[in-house]
């Protein structure tokens, strides 16, 4: 890969990939530990034109991208646990609305206040039931700065494709991790830009009204067309409807795009899944400690692999049933009390085989951590 070298923290390598991807708006309120990326966008920003503005508090930061995306501009923000709470609302609104932004949730340990400096992987349920009624949500993570990079411009890219708010839920570790990033020539990875309407005016355009290929085509707000963006249920123009017909239609629609397109939103890698009959599944600053226990343990001759997710929500339930069909034990590592693990034993084949890892008091879970966590569940006889 050509490019420049850099050396940079986890929260920086976000920073290089959302304006790679474009980003124009961010706005956002510092809070530990995701304020490095509110601090270099700050900065960045205004020399490449774009806009940076902090606000009073997560609520209007939400809702001040959601407004500056309508206009056309690619969007962020970024917070940790307690921002991210007050969000929820207005996620659920750009949801309604198909309204495409990036959100970044540094986690730390909760809930309120918590564990401010310290490492949490809590909010991976709440990342993707925290704002209320069914919907669906896109939710990427990453386990080195190369990755965090690379995911957040993947985030920008389904948010367009989509019309749909992404969440990157990365971690303080990630978030703090100093590391070489590799930052690509421009155009070398390719990137989704606004779909916009061909309609020049008058009635004839429908904000909400898929083509064939399911995408949205949208018209700047304040430009040729006008047309009304609500949180209510809707028709095809954007004005509230209690039809059920409608309802439904609108529902299934928001659901759907998301749940049906699984196979291409997912991203994933895979270490000696083929003949492990243990396997990992881990997934951000986690998976470095897993990926370093399984490269220690495939020296000494173990059959053990590593499911690494950088997709978390949509859940591919089939691509886990198909990967551990084979594996005598399946253990999910994660810094939380099994969020993921849950959703691991719901999909398996086998949910008796399942273990879980994880620590929920601040410090990293180490290689060593998993070695000895292993050898614990092995002694159960499992």
């Amino acid at each position: 890969m050509n490019g420049t070298l850099k050396f940079v923290q986890g929260n920086e390598a976000c920073v290089e990939g959302a304006l790679y991807a474009g980003l124009k708006f961010f706005a956002g309120y510092p809070i530990t530990p995701s304020t490095e990326i509110a601090e270099s966008l700050a900065y960045r920003l205004p020399q490449i034109g774009g806009k940076f503005i902090q606000m009073e508090d997560e609520i209007g930061s939400m809702c001040a991208i959601i407004g500056a995306s309508l206009t056309g501009s690619k969007v962020m923000t970024a917070t940790s646990g307690p921002g991210f709470s007050l969000m929820q609302e207005a996620l659920g609104y750009a949801i309604m609305a198909e309204i495409p932004c990036v959100i970044a949730n540094v986690q730390r340990g909760g809930p309120s206040t918590g564990l401010a400096t310290r490492g949490a992987q809590g909010d991976v349920m709440q990342s993707r039931w925290g704002t209320h009624g069914d919907h669906a949500i896109v939710v990427m993570t990453a386990s080195n700065n190369q990755d965090v990079f690379n995911i957040t411009i993947e985030a920008f890219n389904v948010a367009e494709t989509y019309r749909t708010p992404v969440i990157l839920l990365f971690d303080e570790v990630m978030g703090h991790t100093r590391e070489r990033l590799i930052v690509p020539e421009k155009d070398e990875i390719p990137l989704v830009e606004r779909l916009r309407t061909s309609v020049k005016g008058g009635v004839d355009y429908h904000p909400y009204l898929p083509r064939e290929d399911g995408r949205l085509p949208m018209s700047d707000f304040g430009g040729v067309h006008r047309y009304n963006v609500t949180g209510l249920y809707h028709d095809m123009w954007g004005f509230p409807s209690e039809n059920p017909a409608v309802v439904d239609g609108l529902i299934h629609h928001l659901t759907d795009k998301i749940r049906n397109n699984v196979h291409t939103i997912t991203q994933y890698k895979e270490y000696f899944i083929e003949d492990a009959r243990t396997i990992l599944i881990s997934y951000g600053s986690t998976a470095r400690s897993a990926l370093h226990h399984v490269l220690n343990r495939r020296k000494r001759g173990e059959y053990i692999g590593l499911l690494e997710l950088q997709t978390l929500w949509p859940f591919h339930g089939d691509l886990i049933r198909e990967k551990c069909k084979n594996a005598e034990l399946v253990v999910v590592t994660e810094m939380n009390l099994g969020q993921l693990y849950r959703q691991v034993k719901i999909a398996v084949d086998h949910p008796e085989r399942v273990f879980l890892a994880n620590r929920v008091d601040g410090v990293f879970i180490t290689p060593t951590d998993i070695k000895n966590m292993l050898r614990l569940i092995q002694g159960r006889g499992v």
